[in-house]
């Protein structure tokens, strides 16, 4: 029996990135996915990829009318659900703060952290003792850079948010922690679609000397729903190869 055999799991964001490569490695470990993601058809492809008992979902984060609905009809096919990892996100654009609009503000309060908010809210009545939820934030949530106001703010809003989570849902056995990726090597992070010579400015910034791949935050991920992180609670993880 592997690890998470019968868990039913939420991931938001599982169109690609991070969310792709982490129910993959949930999925291995025996939990069922409800694969949810803005972009319906890499979230059907996904599921197709799986087989199994599986299913997808499109889902914009930011509708609190949508993540309702969603959750409830994960709920109506499933019984249950066991755990929420909250990886819907968007990627910021390097601008001083008088530059830039109040749609880019929404746009990234909408996603980062409304989104964390509803399907928390949404999922909280349908967990039981033993739920975990994971939520991401980043590197920019913990140590602010100019240029990154909006999105500084929305990351570091998603930790206080969970520390508060872990508090209170800790007395009912609900865990609530916090992964805090540095560089990952995908498609949407900022470097790697400037470049060759961006990467490796930021490259030299890492210890480790490279930018994480997205299946070595999946592996931390696929940790704190396990029971190996049945004591942690709250916590916020850096998975960062040494910033």
């Amino acid at each position: 029996m592997t690890e998470l055999s019968g868990k039913i799991i939420v991931v938001t964001g599982a169109g690609s990135g991070i969310g792709h490569a982490s129910y993959k490695a949930l999925a291995a470990e025996g939990a069922t996915i409800a694969l949810c993601d803005i972009n319906e058809a890499a979230v059907k492809t996904g599921c197709s990829e799986l087989g199994g008992e599986h299913q997808f979902y499109a889902l914009d984060v930011g509708s609190s009318q949508q993540c309702n609905e969603i959750v409830a009809r994960i709920v109506g096919h499933f019984g249950r659900i066991d755990g929420l990892f909250n990886c819907a996100g968007v990627n910021p654009t390097e601008s001083p703060l008088a530059e830039t609009t109040d749609e880019y503000w929404d746009k990234l309060v909408s996603t980062n952290l409304r989104g964390p908010y509803n399907m928390t809210r949404a999922c909280i009545p349908h967990l039981q003792t033993g739920g975990v939820i994971v939520n991401v934030s980043s590197t920019a949530g913990i140590r602010a850079s100019a240029g990154f106001a909006i999105y500084n703010a929305t990351k570091f809003g998603v930790i206080g948010f969970s520390k508060s989570m872990a508090l209170e849902l800790g007395p009912k056995g609900i865990r609530v922690n916090v992964i805090a990726p540095g560089p990952i090597d995908t498609p949407t992070n900022a470097s790697v679609m400037e470049g060759e010579d961006a990467v490796r400015r930021i490259e030299q910034r890492i210890s480790m000397g490279r930018l994480g791949k997205p299946d070595e935050v999946a592996d931390v991920v696929t940790f704190l729903f396990s029971e190996k992180s049945r004591w942690v609670n709250g916590a916020v993880i850096e998975v960062t190869g040494g910033m």
